[in-house]
């Protein structure tokens, strides 16, 4: 007999950067409260493109919280198949503009590095457009393999592109 799931916090980074970014994120949100309940939500921000190919329009950046039992890889294949409900393709350029992106950022503690699938996401720590929505969750978050909180990883980040407020 297997042993049972264990519920976890799990955090999403959810982007869009063609089309109406608003009402993507607004539907991404719906899918992922569909499946898994109640949602804890960032504030939504706008990005300049990181990594993207020139001349690409910005992005709207936020975060989700959800709680679960649902296995790391059956949370990457819902967010892939939301991703393409909301008109995303993919010709294979690195950071071609898109209608949806969702990332899983961290399930809980787990760790996980497989070609489908690296927990927690290897960039994350990284990227303000992540921190900045993540610390709106929750700023005393430590991603696991990092020893210190997400609000901390914020203040030691080099200045980059402008990561601002979106009005809503």
């Amino acid at each position: 007999m297997a042993a049972p799931a264990t519920m976890r916090r799990c955090v999403l980074a959810l982007g869009s950067n063609l089309g109406d970014r608003l009402a993507a994120l607004e539907s991404a949100c719906d899918y992922l409260a569909d499946v898994f309940g109640g949602l804890r939500l960032s504030q939504v921000y706008e990005t300049e493109p990181v990594g993207c190919p020139a001349g690409s329009p910005s992005y709207l950046n936020a975060c989700v919280e959800v709680e679960t039992d649902m296995p790391a890889e059956e949370i990457l294949a819902l967010c892939l198949r939301i991703e393409q409900a909301l008109g995303r393709t993919r010709s294979g350029v690195y950071g071609e503009s898109r209608t949806c992106d969702i990332d899983l950022i961290c399930c809980g503690s787990e760790t996980a590095a497989s070609p489908q699938l690296t927990l927690p996401h290897p960039r994350a720590h990284e990227r303000e457009f992540v921190l900045r929505p993540l610390c709106d969750i929750d700023p005393q978050l430590v991603l696991p393999g990092q020893s210190r909180t997400v609000a901390e990883l914020l203040t030691t980040l080099p200045a980059g592109p402008a990561v601002t407020a979106f009005p809503l």
